[in-house]
Parts: structure tokens; C-alpha cells; sequence
């Protein structure tokens, strides 16, 4: 099964770059984006799951609508995106039930962070996909973990895909960078071995990020955004339904495993 996921927040990237950027900015740029993905999944009629913070859905009543009704899946990736305390996990997970009238089972940490699964388990998740079990310098280092999902704490942990062998990340950045042939065949070669793939994505990815002045974004962050990005995922899409590969949401996913 593909799990497509999107990481809908405040667009507050800009900060990690010195950069300032308003509130109504944040809000507006992570909007278009969404709209922009969601119109991608209507014309492949295809499902996915957004991890969503509280403070972005408190903005988008119409697209935190149009996510639930359309039979996407909405998930917490905490209250805010900058800001995280072990209380958030509950908070966010009952603030979105009421924002959406849907049942909150999954979370994401802001920025692939570390989180503690006992809170977790008590805030009352099902799920948690908070891992990228792969090297990045300065960020990620986690080749002790299981590329696969896993039990920890009795919550089912489902890591973000890696390839095998090597745990090439297959996440947003690499989709940016590497020639789409490449990306195709880790995706390949990843799906074959694991017979499912978890690849994530942002809202700001779909609108233009070229601006160096406004969001000082190095060049392996802006290159294939904005049109070229709606292109990429097109085409993405296309090509795993010309090799039938099955979509589906996280809690999709975990009805199809624990089936088993």
C-alpha cells in the first residue's frame, strides 16, 4: 500500500533560515498548498492522511472539511509546529476531534523528532510515525531502528520508508533533488521488498520557494517547488497507479496488518 502523507502546519520554515515571515504569510502560503495537493488527489482520486497542527486547522475550517469528507485521513502533528510540550499530544488529539468530528488515532512529530511513546500510549494513539530511520547529519541518526513498522509501548510504530540495504531516505527532499527516474526505482525497489511505502510531504512544497531574500531556503530546499512540484507529484502518482500499486490511509493500512 502507498501511504501518501502530508505534514499540513504554519509555515514557520523560514525561522530555521533567520528569516521573519507573518502569521497571515504562514497561514496563507501552507493554504494554497494544501488546496494544491488536495486537487491533486481528487483528480487521481486517490487517498492519503495529513498530519495537521492545531493552530493550522484553527485556520482552515473549510479545508479540514473537504480533508474529512472527501475520505482522506486527519491525523495530529501536535498543537504547534515550533512549540512542543508532553501535554500537546492529548491536547491536539482532542482539540482536532472536536475540529473535525473525526477520531484522532495517529501522530507525527514536528520535524521528525524524538518523542516519548509512553506519552503516546497515554494521550491515546494508535499510531505514531515520528520516525525517518535513516543518517542525516545534524538531524537523523537512526540506523539502530527497524526500517519496518514495530511495536514499542503498545503503539504501532510505522517509520518513514528508507530503502533497503543502504536506508537511502525516500522523504520530501530527496523527491526535490533526485532525477525522477532515480526516485522511481528506490520507490521500486523499497515497495517490492516491504510491500508498502510511507512517503511525506509539506504543503509549502507546492508553491513557490524561489524567493531567496523572503525565505533563505538553500537551493537543494527550493529546487522542484512550486509548479514543478504539482508536475513531479503528478507524474509520481500516475506512475504508481500504471504499476497498481494500492493507496490508502494509515488507519487503511493498519486495518489491512492487523487482518493478518
Amino acid at each position: 500500500m502507498i501511504l501518501l502523507s502530508f505534514d499540513i502546519e504554519e509555515f514557520d520554515m523560514p525561522f530555521e533560515y533567520g528569516k521573519d515571515i507573518a502569521f497571515a504569510d504562514q497561514i496563507a502560503i501552507s493554504r494554497a498548498g494544501t488546496i494544491a495537493i488536495l486537487d491533486l488527489l481528487d483528480k487521481h482520486q486517490v487517498k492519503a492522511t495529513f498530519f495537521c497542527t492545531v493552530t493550522f486547522a484553527e485556520n482552515i475550517p473549510d479545508l479540514i472539511n473537504r480533508i474529512t469528507e472527501t475520505g482522506h485521513e486527519l491525523a495530529s502533528h501536535g498543537y504547534y509546529h515550533s512549540d512542543f510540550k508532553p501535554e500537546h499530544l492529548l491536547q491536539s488529539k482532542l482539540k482536532l476531534e472536536e475540529l473535525s468530528g473525526k477520531e484522532i488515532t495517529g501522530y507525527r512529530m514536528a520535524r521528525m523528532m524524538p518523542v516519548d511513546e509512553q506519552e503516546i500510549e497515554k494521550a491515546g494513539y494508535t499510531y505514531n510515525t515520528s520516525i525517518n530511520p535513516t543518517y542525516l547529519p545534524g538531524r537523523y541518526n537512526n540506523f539502530n531502528i527497524s526500517r519496518t513498522f514495530f511495536t514499542k509501548e503498545n503503539v504501532l510504530q510505522i517509520p518513514a520508508s528508507v530503502s533497503p540495504l543502504v536506508r537511502f531516505p525516500l522523504f520530501w527532499l530527496s523527491f526535490h533533488n533526485l532525477p525522477l527516474s532515480i526516485y522511481k526505482f528506490l520507490v521500486s525497489w523499497t515497495y517490492k521488498k516491504d510491500r508498502y511505502l510511507n512517503v511525506y510531504f509539506h504543503p509549502w512544497e507546492f508553491t513557490d520557494l524561489d524567493d531567496f531574500e523572503r525565505f533563505g531556503f538553500p537551493a537543494y530546499v527550493r529546487k522542484n517547488t512550486g509548479v514543478k512540484m504539482v508536475e513531479r507529484m503528478d507524474n509520481l502518482i500516475s506512475w504508481m497507479k500504471s504499476k497498481n500499486y494500492p493507496f490508502g490511509t494509515f488507519q487503511n493500512f493498519i486495518e489491512t496488518i492487523t487482518a493478518k
